[in-house]
């Protein structure tokens, strides 16, 4: 049985030990927060900074080693602007020869009287001459038509008369195939005069 003197001198020595106690696990309850939230904010972890930004030896190293490939570089395709091709203007040439101007023979397969006398003045002014007037009546031609025979200089005659009366040009038909040389106009009711025809 303890005397009454050492029971009072053991609870303050008690009572100091769980306030070490209490100070201790404060401490482990900080230290646990503070491994857990990796210290202050403010602060980037020694990871992160490395992972942005290459060692200083690194890069260094890799700028004084020559590249065996040229730097990438953009460059731009020269603008040009294009220049409208200068188009030469042709020696002049000589004038087309002077079309031979046959001599005409003008029928009327029209019901419309004079018809063939009208056109051989229309004929006579543009400066082709008139060898015959006469009527057509071995058949129905459809509109006013110059006729030549291939391989002549009939044809261009004709071409260009056909042109000057605006009428139809063709290769003789079988009716007139063996009638005498030259060009023969034959005109019809669609007959208007010079520069109208069709």
């Amino acid at each position: 049985m303890s005397s009454p003197d050492t029971a009072p001198a053991s609870r303050p020595a008690k009572a100091a030990g769980f306030a070490l106690l209490g100070v201790a696990a404060v401490a482990l309850v900080i230290g646990v927060v503070s491994l857990f939230s990796g210290g202050s904010s403010d602060t980037p972890p020694p990871a992160a900074q490395s992972s942005t930004a290459p060692p200083a030896s690194a890069s260094a190293s890799a700028s004084e080693q020559p590249s065996s490939q040229p730097p990438a570089t953009t460059t731009t395709p020269p603008t040009t602007t294009a220049t409208p091709a200068t188009t030469s203007t042709p020696p002049a040439s000589n004038p087309p020869a002077q079309v031979t101007k046959v001599a005409v023979r003008v029928y009327n397969n029209s019901t419309i009287t004079g018809l063939a006398a009208r056109a051989s003045d229309d004929v006579k002014r543009a400066g082709w001459e008139v060898s015959e007037t006469g009527n057509y009546s071995q058949g129905q031609i459809p509109t006013t038509t110059v006729y030549f025979r291939p391989g002549t200089d009939e044809e261009a005659s004709a071409r260009a008369l056909g042109d000057a009366l605006k009428a139809r040009v063709e290769p003789r038909f079988d009716g007139i195939n063996h009638a005498a040389a030259g060009v023969i106009l034959i005109v019809t009711n669609d007959y208007k005069g010079s520069g109208t025809n069709k």
